[in-house]
């Protein structure tokens, strides 16, 4: 689906939690906003099967989110990497 987004969060502890979820922005620049926002705050808010999660950044050691968003200004933002190892 086209407008189908998602993200794994991989914990400090070795574990991961995988999302699937719809588009949440309208445009560009208002996920830029929420972006932002999110990394200000340093935590994550999810609506999930009727619950409420809190995720701290303190617990998270990276987040992988698809699909890459094609710009993000403000931020260093290197394209077409590669995993190696």
């Amino acid at each position: 689906m086209k407008d189908e987004r998602g993200l794994t969060i991989f914990f400090n502890d070795g574990s991961k939690m995988s999302l699937a979820f719809p588009k949440q922005s309208l445009n560009e620049t208002a996920a830029m906003l929420k972006l932002d926002d999110v990394l200000k705050k340093r935590y994550m808010l999810f609506e999930v099967d009727s619950t409420f999660l809190v995720i701290p950044f303190k617990n998270i050691k990276y987040v992988q989110l698809y699909p890459a968003p094609p710009q993000l200004h403000g931020h260093t933002y290197v394209k077409d990497a590669n995993i190696v190892s």
